[in-house]
């Protein structure tokens, strides 16, 4: 992947290279302190990736994108969480605040590396928001843009307890909301990280890292409670498949 760091900070642009290093697939083609040098090197070296951060001098990283006529695609990296939403708004692969870890930049590359089956540069005007899900896995780690009605959230996987079908949608459970998203459970769990997420039931799939206490229920069968509620019965099958999974 050819990529193109735009950031105003020489020190935060040392930091990503160095940082890029781990990462042998990735070639960094040049470097930009501001939205007109961006334009420049993004016509001259036609990068895959942009490593792009949000305030700059002169015009915002958005600023940038917009006025594209071909957007290579983008990973924001900024100091400010307050732009997480706009950034998905216009179809970043990832958000990462910094100081960047290693780990957070290696999920964001594997997400660019999954969307390079389709082509690099689409028109500025058609990069709007979407909702059919990215191809890329995710981790627990990962954070994903959730949007209910009116309402928006920006939430970390490992934050979300319990998923569960609620008619034709799928009801999140994460702090005191409850959105719904228009996805099916089998699709939720092949994205899911398996180590993290259980499907326990036709109806439901839960973190594992929210399990508080398990208990022998009818039939062979088990009952967990989740921090802060509430609690699952596991079915026959996957209680199986939980003591198997869970046991030394």
């Amino acid at each position: 992947m050819n990529l193109l760091l735009v950031d105003d900070s020489r020190l935060a642009r040392t930091e990503l290279r160095h940082l890029l290093q781990a990462f042998p697939e990735v070639n960094v083609v040049g470097e930009a302190r501001h939205a007109d040098e961006a334009r420049a090197q993004i016509q001259s070296l036609r990068p895959d990736l942009l490593l792009l951060d949000v305030q700059m001098p002169g015009q915002t990283g958005f600023e940038l994108l917009a006025s594209l006529e071909a957007a290579p695609h983008v990973i924001f990296t900024t100091a400010y969480d307050e732009y997480a939403l706009q950034a998905f708004a216009v179809n970043a692969l990832d958000y990462l605040l910094k100081p960047v870890q290693e780990a957070r930049l290696a999920t964001a590359l594997a997400k660019a590396r999954a969307r390079f089956a389709a082509p690099v540069s689409v028109p500025a005007e058609a990069v709007v928001a979407t909702d059919e899900a990215p191809v890329a896995p995710l981790t627990a780690q990962d954070q994903v843009f959730v949007k209910d009605g009116e309402q928006c959230w920006f939430v970390k996987l490992a934050d979300i307890k319990l998923f569960e079908i609620n008619g034709s949608y799928t009801r999140i459970h994460f702090d005191q909301h409850r959105p719904l998203i228009p996805r099916t459970l089998q699709q939720l769990e092949a994205r899911l990280d398996p180590r993290v997420f259980f499907r326990v039931n036709r109806q439901q799939i839960i973190n594992l890292k929210w399990i508080a206490s398990i208990e022998p229920w009818f039939s062979n069968t088990l009952r967990l409670t989740l921090r802060d509620g509430p609690a699952v019965e596991v079915s026959r099958q996957q209680s199986v498949r939980f003591r198997e999974l869970l046991s030394l």
